[in-house]
């Protein structure tokens, strides 16, 4: 089996420094590695995109790979065969597999039988290229040892990474949702049981702005969950990012959606477009981030 990257505790807290490293060398492009020269990449996409599937396709090219765009009615996967014989099948041909879809049982089942690394793109529990790409953007416009960062909404996949990165690097995150919409359970004890970090759960917003470096949000429903929408509005519509919330976090603080955002719903434009965004910079470091999670995975 080789080494694979199904969500951020798979990285040791000294992986995770020395991928931000990486990607900050490449991006500065101080190095120009081609580890995919020559090979293919399966890019499994049961759920739509635009920044996962363009920055992979961009990051494999730039990385000397030819990406294959694989649609999830294309495999059926785990239904016309089961996912051990594609995980053994695309090993014969490829020398990656990235995947976005739905159960995260999906990727590491993929990633168990695969004899070449499996990057998990985003699933219903976590999305951790995401949130290492906002880490990485935090780090270029701040510098300090433990960053105050507030998560405000949906305890989704996202809210999951992000506990996963205070798992294994100091953080003092705050996650404010209501208390009905929580994130996972296991991923928030294994978190806590990390006495570098500070994690607080609480579900007033000025509670978990009063101060912060960052403030970070995300849709209410996720992909696959837009049934809810409404129901979820109800619950977190305090939690909304808006001028008046800003108010109570750093004079300088940070504000970061990972996109694509319900504008009006978690986020007003003003706060969006105004000065404190870094909304953009985060996106386009998707791109980095993951070129260096792969070529990490490829040298190691």
């Amino acid at each position: 089996m080789a080494r694979s990257f199904t969500e951020i505790v798979d990285f040791s807290k000294e992986e995770i420094w020395e991928v931000f490293a990486l990607c900050e060398r490449m991006k500065k492009g101080k190095i120009a590695p081609k580890p995919l020269a020559g090979k293919s990449v399966a890019c499994i996409f049961t759920k739509e995109s635009l920044r996962t599937r363009v920055s992979f396709e961009v990051g494999i090219y730039q990385l000397g790979g030819h990406a294959l765009y694989i649609t999830g009615p294309e495999i059926k996967l785990g239904q016309r065969e089961s996912i051990a014989d594609a995980a053994r099948v695309l090993s014969r041909y490829v020398g990656m597999i990235i995947i976005r879809t739905y159960a995260h049982s999906d990727v590491t089942e993929l990633a168990r039988f695969a004899s070449v690394p499996v990057v998990n793109g985003l699933t219903d529990m976590v999305h951790p290229c995401q949130v290492m790409g906002d880490y990485f953007t935090i780090l270029e416009h701040k510098k300090k040892d433990v960053i105050k960062i507030a998560f405000l909404g949906d305890g989704n996949n996202v809210a999951n990474s992000w506990l996963n990165l205070a798992s294994r690097i100091p953080i003092n995150l705050r996650i404010g949702t209501a208390e009905s919409t929580p994130p996972n359970r296991a991923i928030l004890d294994r978190a806590m049981k990390n006495k570098e970090s500070k994690i607080l759960i609480t579900a007033d917003p000025k509670e978990a702005v009063k101060d912060a470096d960052v403030i970070y949000t995300d849709v209410w429903a996720s992909m696959g969950q837009k049934d809810q929408l409404e129901e979820k509005a109800k619950l977190l519509n305090k939690f909304q990012v808006n001028t008046a919330l800003l108010a109570g976090a750093s004079s300088d603080c940070l504000v970061m959606h990972c996109l694509p955002a319900e504008r009006g719903r978690e986020i007003t434009d003003e706060v969006m477009d105004g000065p404190h965004s870094v909304v953009f910079d985060e996106a386009e470091n998707r791109l980095h981030i993951q070129k260096a999670i792969m070529t990490y995975l490829l040298e190691h």
